[in-house]
């Protein structure tokens, strides 16, 4: 109950950003993470397309593409309740609408890649707290994927600092990130003694 509260609230704050607002933040929050050795040293980085005003990642896989990156991008497949990660090549030009509005590969654009193969995620969420705990949207679908991935594989997650919690009510199954990036400050959570 107490969970799904914060995120009506948390969701309510973050959409009464006006576009403009909203792109600006974004702008500042990609840019501390383009700045960062550990995006600049990832290979294969997987990047959610954000909807319903959540922290725009466009520019972001602009940017890796050009650099040569190889950007990774989800799937919802509903029907096996899990992500399928697909290797973009040309954005937008290979996503379409998909599940819940958001967009996804096209049919023919899909090439399919482990989440194993992954060296850093940028992960989305509705809330966090310092400790890097997420509240997502409610269906597991992120942290069943995260599970997935290699010990030393990187999360970071984008978060406009309205969405910066004093605490989110973690379950045991949810897996926190590595760094919290907000449009005022770069946070290091305690999951980096992990690695």
């Amino acid at each position: 109950m107490v969970k799904t509260t914060l995120r009506k609230t948390a969701l309510q704050s973050r959409g009464a950003l006006s576009p403009e607002e909203a792109a600006r933040k974004s702008a500042l929050i990609m840019e501390k993470i383009m700045a960062m050795n550990e995006y600049l040293q990832a290979g294969i980085i997987m990047v959610y397309l954000d909807f319903r005003n959540e922290v725009q990642t466009g520019a972001l896989v602009r940017q890796a593409l050009t650099a040569g990156k190889c950007v990774v991008v989800p799937l919802t497949d509903v029907s096996k309740h899990k992500l399928v990660l697909s290797i973009l090549n040309n954005y937008p030009d290979d996503l379409q609408p998909g599940t819940y509005g958001i967009l996804e590969p096209r049919p023919d654009c899909l090439r399919p890649i482990e989440p194993s193969e992954i060296d850093l995620v940028i992960v989305p969420g509705v809330a966090f707290d310092l400790c890097g705990n997420r509240l997502g949207y409610g269906g597991g679908y992120y942290d069943r994927f995260l599970s997935q991935t290699r010990p030393d594989t990187l999360f970071i997650a984008p978060a406009f600092e309205l969405q910066v919690l004093p605490q989110v009510f973690p379950d045991e199954h949810d897996i926190p990130v590595h760094y919290l990036v907000t449009e005022k400050k770069l946070i290091k959570t305690g999951r980096l003694k992990d690695l």
